[in-house]
């Protein structure tokens, strides 16, 4: 191995949750005026996230209360809906709700709702009854992201009939029967996650695009040539990205083999990709990086840190002109806000492990409002060359890993616990070892029809995956 640089003498740790929550209280604290700035002081560009409201059609429905019926006569629906619709808007801030109660189940009255359709983003439809009628399965049949929710006790045989009928019938709907009012909620965020897809733009440089992701997401795709990107990076003021790697080199727990220069040259070329973004309001990019600097296409600055801390900006960042995995990392931040890791797995079958590796991950895994894990700066595995990035994320984690495949229409996915950091010379820098929940030779069934590449948050996100599935029409594969 090669000699190591060190700026700080701690060493490399395997971190349980707390010691990575208190550690991360602690290296705020002492990491220096500079890196304590917030992230986004050190920049003049604006962020290219998306503000733009969702509007989704609120409908309560329930029958005469004067009647004998579920849940009982002269039961006050009224003070209920008012109820659930004041938690809807406290909950749910990025959504504006138009209400409206009925009393019919006819499917006229479900035409009836649907003659603006084009005012909104989707439907959410809440049994506060039973109506009996098919306003419902019109409402979802309509081809609009939907959530049906059952009232317990009230809407409940409506509700079973009517999304058992609209799901073998092929429509995109979330059924939602819980006494957890959160359920709600995460169901309501995917009709934001896909109205958000459609308004987001994924940048692809050096590599043609797929077009099918416009097809699928709605999701504007730009291709944009190598020249373009080497052309601001041979722009960027040398003073600001000293800034930059400064912050990054500061902060890191270790400097190991890469030099002061290498990091200028990662902290360039993340702010080319910043003014890059910024110029075409992307929300995300990807970069055919190995075969742009093999090539000699693009400088000897990989993009490795810049995509870290485009993660950590709650953007996206992705390797190597994946468009697959670009899209899942941008679906699923929208989902979680949390960032995903792309990696190259291997398979330890006499642990029932799967070990990502790669060298791009964020050491903000819960998000950018959460707390900064250790990390190391390295140089790239393949070449030794330039700088990148050793993340020492939190153990004893479950995480969801998974890849959204818009050609099969298909979701890939398995789950796992975080159970080491692993320190390997070989291969790619951050190796993050999980103990996998299920068969782990089941797990190396998909790999020749799916790709090398998944992607990982730190999460349980199974049932929203589901969700957001549904609306897309998507099937779900558990490969474990």
């Amino acid at each position: 191995m090669k000699n190591e640089r060190r700026v700080n003498s701690k060493p490399a740790l395997n971190i349980s949750r707390r010691d990575f929550f208190g550690k991360c209280t602690l290296c705020a604290a002492g990491i220096g005026v500079l890196s304590a700035l917030p992230f986004s002081s050190l920049l003049a560009a604006v962020e290219p996230l998306i503000t733009t409201k969702t509007k989704i059609r609120l409908i309560f429905a329930h029958p005469d209360p004067t009647r004998p019926n579920w849940p009982n006569i002269d039961y006050d629906f009224s003070g209920h809906i008012k109820e659930v619709h004041g938690k809807l808007v406290s909950k749910c801030p990025q959504i504006e709700f138009d209400a409206v109660t009925v009393s019919s189940g006819s499917a006229e009255e479900g035409h009836k709702l649907l003659q603006d359709a084009g005012k909104y983003d989707g439907y959410l439809i809440y049994l506060a009854g039973c109506l009996w009628g098919d306003m419902t399965e019109t409402v979802m049949a309509a081809g609009k992201p939907t959530v049906i929710v059952d009232h317990l006790f009230a809407g409940s045989g409506e509700f079973l009939t009517s999304y058992a009928r609209a799901k073998r019938a092929g429509n995109r709907v979330i059924a939602v029967s819980s006494s957890r009012f959160e359920d709600i909620v995460d169901a309501v965020h995917c009709i934001d996650c896909v109205k958000k897809l459609r308004l987001s733009t994924l940048l692809v440089v050096g590599r043609g695009v797929d077009g099918q992701i416009a097809r699928t997401y709605g999701t504007s795709v730009k291709e944009i040539p190598f020249e373009k990107i080497d052309e601001i990076y041979g722009k960027v003021p040398a003073a600001k990205a000293k800034t930059i790697s400064a912050h990054w080199i500061e902060a890191a727990e270790k400097v190991i083999e890469p030099k002061e220069a290498d990091v200028e040259k990662a902290a360039a070329m993340y702010l080319a990709m910043r003014e890059l973004m910024t110029e075409n309001r992307a929300q995300a990019i990807t970069i055919n990086c190995l075969g742009g600097i093999y090539s000699g296409r693009m400088p000897e600055a990989y993009p490795c840190l810049g995509f870290m801390q485009l993660d950590n900006d709650g953007l996206v960042g992705g390797c190597e002109a994946d468009q697959k995995s670009a899209m899942t990392k941008l679906l699923m931040t929208y989902l979680t806000g949390r960032p995903g890791m792309i990696s190259d797995p291997v398979i330890d079958t006499s642990k029932n492990q799967i070990i990502y590796a790669h060298c791009v991950a964020s050491t903000k895994v819960f998000g950018p409002d959460g707390p900064s894990n250790p990390y190391h700066l390295r140089d790239h595995s393949e070449d030794h060359k330039g700088a990148c990035c050793r993340s020492l994320m939190p153990l004893g984690e479950l995480t969801t890993t998974l890849l959204f495949d818009h050609d099969k229409k298909q979701v890939i996915l398995h789950q796992g616990t975080t159970v080491e950091n692993v320190d390997e010379y070989r291969a790619c820098r951050t190796k993050l070892a999980v103990e996998v929940k299920g068969d782990v030779f089941k797990l190396m069934n998909y790999w020749d029809k799916w790709g090398w590449h998944r992607v990982t948050f730190f999460g349980d996100f199974k049932r929203p995956v589901y969700n957001v599935a549904a609306l897309l029409g998507f099937e779900v594969v558990e490969e474990a």
